[in-house]
């Protein structure tokens, strides 16, 4: 039977504030909890509508919405929580879990990794491949320029195909948003000047910066960085050892695109891993030799919009799961109910043991019903 955990804690992130702070508030109201919303202060004016707005339409004695910064961040973690639901960075997430095992409460972190995406399909037909380089646009620039857990942060595409599908990107990126930095449209900006530099920094390397093959200029007043593709950055370099979160996009050349696997699993756990493939052979081996929180094939950002599918992570990209049912049974405990009448009473069950007893209960334990009724019955096997 579904029973609500109690009082919930929800911190909820900047780059989709209002989907990551109601999404997780309907299921924990669903499931019969009360809530307190923590919104990020990086998206202020956000904050303070969800602040002003939720307790016209919600009891405010259920759920309470929070204004503030880290240090009331910390604060909340300094109490008792019967749940936390967490959505940000693993850093963050980090110090979140550490303070929740103080209470032994119960947490889903919601985190995010680097996420591939795999390229198969280029050697098709030129209309997929031309579908391929829409939606890897479209994953990677599209939503917050690259600033969301669930966004390409890089490519992997055989090495006689990476000049096919980077023409095909620039492209589509022209099309999409432009090409020149001061007059790019329909693409975000980056949230602040903190992450423009941390961004702007991974391409100071000058061996990354030598792998640029499109983009790289930066606008420093507005925070804007041009979408970025590179060409085999250093496999050890930043770019390609932590989460990009923002409109760089390096593409990694393999021999055989079968390799990706390998590439993969050398790597922390995605939260996804994005694969334009139609084959079905190679499909299978993705899914039995990786480990991701989600898979999705020929498509990019869409399985986050399917409330039919759990929506989390697996290992560093965060664990725990929402959206639809998941969001209830996630805020809920599952108790277990067992009904008995007082008859029949086994007798075996309890002392003083006899080897009658200590036998039945073996047979039982095996389920070897034929050999309990001989045994009833008073016979032995031969």
């Amino acid at each position: 039977m579904p029973q609500p955990l109690g009082v919930v804690l929800i911190f909820s992130s900047w780059n989709f504030p209002f989907t990551l702070a109601l999404d997780p508030l309907i299921g924990a109201i669903s499931a019969g909890n009360t809530v307190l919303l923590k919104p990020s202060d990086l998206a202020p004016a956000c904050m303070s509508f969800l602040v002003e707005t939720i307790p016209k339409y919600l009891d405010n004695k259920a759920v309470k919405v929070l204004a503030g910064g880290a240090d009331i961040g910390e604060r909340l973690l300094q109490l008792k929580w019967d749940k936390i639901f967490f959505t940000g960075s693993p850093r963050v997430g980090r110090l979140v879990m550490a303070a929740a095992a103080k209470h032994l409460t119960p947490v889903t972190l919601e985190l995010g990794g680097k996420s591939p995406a795999i390229v198969d399909t280029l050697s098709t037909t030129p209309s997929k491949a031309k579908v391929t380089a829409k939606r890897i646009v479209g994953g990677k620039w599209g939503p917050c320029t690259g600033q969301a857990c669930i966004a390409i942060d890089y490519v992997l595409v055989e090495e006689k195909l990476a000049s096919t599908l980077i023409e095909l990107l620039k492209k589509t990126i022209k099309r999409f948003y432009g090409e020149n930095i001061k007059s790019l449209k329909n693409i975000s900006r980056i949230v602040n000047k903190h992450q423009f530099q941390r961004l702007v920094n991974l391409l100071k390397d000058p061996d990354v910066a030598d792998s640029i093959v499109y983009g790289g200029s930066v606008d420093e007043e507005k925070l804007v960085i041009e979408p970025t593709i590179l060409l085999d950055p250093p496999l050890d370099s930043e770019i390609m050892s932590e989460e990009i979160f923002g409109p760089l996009l390096p593409i990694i050349t393999l021999k055989n695109v079968e390799e990706s696997i390998d590439f993969i699993n050398s790597k922390s756990n995605p939260l996804v891993i994005y694969a334009f493939t139609e084959d079905e052979t190679f499909k299978k081996r993705i899914l039995s030799e990786t480990s991701s929180g989600t898979v999705t094939f020929n498509d990019s950002m869409v399985q986050f919009l399917c409330d039919s599918l759990p929506f989390g992570g697996v290992g560093q990209s965060g664990f725990g799961r929402y959206h639809g049912k998941y969001s209830f049974d996630t805020f809920s405990h599952e108790k277990s109910i067992l009904h008995r009448g007082f008859y029949p009473e086994i007798e075996p069950r309890y002392p003083p043991w006899t080897d009658f007893k200590l036998l039945f209960l073996k047979l039982a334990y095996q389920f070897d019903y034929f050999g309990l009724i001989l045994l009833l019955l008073g016979f032995k096997r031969s």
